[in-house]
């Protein structure tokens, strides 16, 4: 049923491309964005709610409560669901159908994102990780040999992937990292630690980011595809997180491990530019994990506050309950909204994409924000069993803290909208 799933997506990606011949060629030429799969038409509305129905079922067999709830405990991720991902299509919704992606754009994979998150937090960051830093960082800045090569293991879920970029000393300070990438005969030896890497523990290709010329900051970064059989690589140690257990994330490091000059991403010394190519578009992506956050605590407050009852009804005729209620969804449908207007503005501009700083940072600033107050107001509004771990409330509180900390925190995300201010009235 999964491989049907596969199918029809891919059929109604095709169809769609027939009945918008202009996205595959004008004036007689394939259109040239940087930022679509070949191909690309946006996504119909109806084609979206069937994609998300078909995660929604995905999620109701295969990601079930009793799995988000040992994934937590256990701190440990099921990794025999990636081949059901790939299965199901999930992998490459970004990326060319030639690779087996769906070529579907970035609203189907906020869709994507949002309903692994409803189901288990930690699962929808694993998956991202995966499906938008590595795949879609191939997609976008990859050659031709690159993607033939590392894209359809990727994408078929026989292979997990990674992106390392965060060190101890170098967070939010890209800059400062201190992995270093020295040049030999016939490619490159890095050496160095990378920290609080989503799926180190067990990725199987890890694009890297390590300074080819140390001296020059910002000018002398490279990226790098790394293979993690290579000699020299290893996990210092698994990390034992607040939330997000169960996204497996590590220590690794890399001693005199050598990458060939073939696996360079992008131009060597242009690293940042690699890192600048997919930023905005990876904290689109990731603000749906909060979404399903938002979505997986209603959906345990609505009908606890109605089952409930207190003084001979139930708590939710209550308006101090209902008040409640009404802000969490509020914040929710204000937050999808901010997320998914963004991304179809990208998809529709395909031809010439748009993309600007300030809303790719205000849509992951806004949800993450609101899905830990949505959560903690879930917890709130169950009382005494909210505050018990054998209702999932507590679980999603710790996992929404994360979007207010990962890949950039708040404060570094108003900081991104502030410059895109400056930068866009520095000549006004």
């Amino acid at each position: 049923m999964s491989a049907l799933t596969s199918t029809l997506f891919a059929r109604s990606v095709r169809q769609l491309s027939q009945r918008h011949p202009r996205a595959l060629f004008a004036a007689g030429r394939r259109y040239a964005s940087t930022k679509h799969p070949k191909g690309f038409a946006p996504p119909t509305q109806a084609d979206l709610d069937e994609l998300r129905a078909s995660v929604q079922e995905f999620t109701r067999r295969e990601i079930t409560e009793e799995l988000a709830q040992k994934t937590d405990q256990i701190n440990e991720f099921p990794n025999d669901l990636w081949r059901k991902f790939g299965e199901a299509g999930f992998l490459g919704p970004t990326a060319d159908e030639e690779y087996g992606g769906l070529a579907m754009g970035y609203q189907a994979h906020c869709v994507i994102l949002e309903e692994l998150s409803r189901a288990s937090g930690s699962i929808g960051l694993s998956y991202a990780a995966h499906s938008q830093l590595c795949v879609n960082q191939l997609s976008l800045n990859g050659s031709a040999e690159q993607k033939a090569k590392y894209l359809p293991g990727l994408i078929s879920g026989e292979q997990i992937g990674a992106l390392a970029m965060s060190e101890h000393s170098a967070g939010s300070d890209v800059v400062s990292m201190r992995t270093t990438a020295k040049e030999v005969d016939g490619g490159y030896v890095l050496n160095g630690t990378k920290m609080w890497i989503t799926n180190g523990p067990d990725a199987h290709i890890i694009v890297v980011y390590a300074k080819t010329q140390p001296d020059a900051a910002s000018k002398g970064i490279t990226a790098f595809i790394v293979e993690t059989t290579a000699k020299g690589f290893s996990v210092a140690q698994k990390l034992d997180k607040f939330g997000m257990r169960g996204s497996n994330t590590g220590e690794l490091v890399f001693e005199d491990v050598f990458v060939p000059k073939e696996n360079v991403l992008g131009e060597v010394n242009k690293g940042v530019r690699v890192l600048m190519e997919g930023l905005d578009l990876e904290r689109l992506v990731l603000s749906a994990g909060p979404l399903g956050l938002m979505q997986a605590s209603l959906d345990n407050a609505l009908p606890y506050t109605h089952q409930r009852k207190q003084f001979g009804q139930p708590i939710a005729h209550n308006q101090l309950i209902q008040g409640k209620l009404a802000d969490m969804y509020t914040k929710y449908r204000a937050s999808s909204a901010f997320t998914y207007s963004v991304a179809r503005h990208i998809d529709e501009s395909h031809e010439n994409p748009d993309i600007k700083t300030q809303d790719c940072a205000g849509a992951i600033l806004y949800a993450a924000e609101r899905a830990s107050e949505v959560a903690a107001d879930a917890v709130q509004l169950m009382g005494g069993m909210g505050y018990m771990n054998e209702v999932p409330v507590g679980r999603i509180l710790r996992d929404a803290k994360l979007y207010e900390i990962g890949a950039g925190t708040s404060e570094v995300r108003r900081m991104v909208i502030g410059r895109a201010f400056n930068k866009e009235y520095k000549d006004a």
